[in-house]
């Protein structure tokens, strides 16, 4: 697979409009499967960020709401900004409860957002979608001059090196571009590499990074949800997708019982607004 930092240039790389229907044919796969952010590293979060009871958030690429539901549930008042229809409605679905949450189906390029209002921008596993040139010094001008950028990451999950070493005879066969593994070191160095855009920006300081350890057993059938969510697999051809997941599917009912254990890092990175 693609060495990390070619994926986030990929990402961002990509034409604006394609960027907007991306994730189309998966935004129900990303909503089921995809790892929500544990509340305990939110309310972390919100005590170094030291954000007031009524804070303003931005929340850019909300996604489906993985990351909006844990603020919103504090009260806070969330402007998201998500390109993807079918994001948006699946947000709206998912926020209905909570009065306090707007959400606004168009670009961050493209939004015309009011400087200096918000006390913090949030992008959850999402900012790697627009370019650096763009996403930081926009982020800081309509963040109050105490205000924060607010990163969080849930990264990609990982087999057991054992197992994966065992799936791996799958991907040689239909895809063996996809043969990388990431270890728990190997996260840690990309989430520094990704907290050193943060800062290089030349519009943030002080940059904060925590992460927790975390596990997950999913059943087949939501693994390969899972795998449809991310954007390699997206960018598959579907016949190579068909056979490739025939394959794991395979491998997983015979030799591990029909589930597999992950593991990942979910982490935060907070950076204060440089005045």
């Amino acid at each position: 697979m693609q060495d990390w930092e070619e994926i986030i240039k990929g990402s961002y790389a990509k034409d604006l409009e394609e960027r907007k229907t991306w994730y189309s044919s998966a935004a129900d796969a990303y909503n089921k499967a995809r790892p929500r952010y544990p509340q305990e590293l939110i309310a972390r979060v919100v005590e170094l960020a030291q954000l007031p009871s009524k804070a303003a958030i931005l929340e850019i690429g909300c996604g489906p709401g993985n990351a909006t539901v844990g603020f919103a549930q504090l009260g806070f008042k969330i402007v998201c900004i998500e390109p993807n229809q079918e994001f948006c409605h699946l947000a709206q679905q998912n926020c209905a409860s909570y009065p306090n949450v707007e959400i606004k189906n168009t670009a961050f390029e493209d939004c015309n957002l009011e400087n200096e209002k918000f006390n913090a921008v949030l992008a959850a596993t999402s900012i790697h979608w627009i370019s650096p040139d763009v996403v930081y010094p926009k982020s800081a001008d309509i963040l109050q001059d105490n205000g924060c950028l607010i990163l969080l990451w849930n990264m990609t999950p990982q087999a057991h090196y054992e197992v994966y070493q065992d799936l791996k005879e799958v991907y040689q066969i239909h895809a063996p571009s996809f043969v990388r593994y990431e270890d728990r070191k190997t996260q840690e160095e990309i989430l520094k590499g990704l907290g050193e855009i943060v800062i290089n920006s030349g519009r943030f300081k002080d940059l904060v990074s925590e992460h927790i350890a975390c596990e997950v057993t999913y059943h087949i059938d939501n693994y390969l949800l899972l795998l449809n969510s991310l954007s390699p697999y997206l960018a598959l051809d579907e016949k190579t997708r068909n056979y490739l997941f025939e394959g794991l599917r395979e491998k997983i009912e015979n030799n591990y019982g029909g589930s597999i254990q992950l593991s990942y890092l979910c982490a935060f990175q907070i950076a204060k607004k440089l005045r």
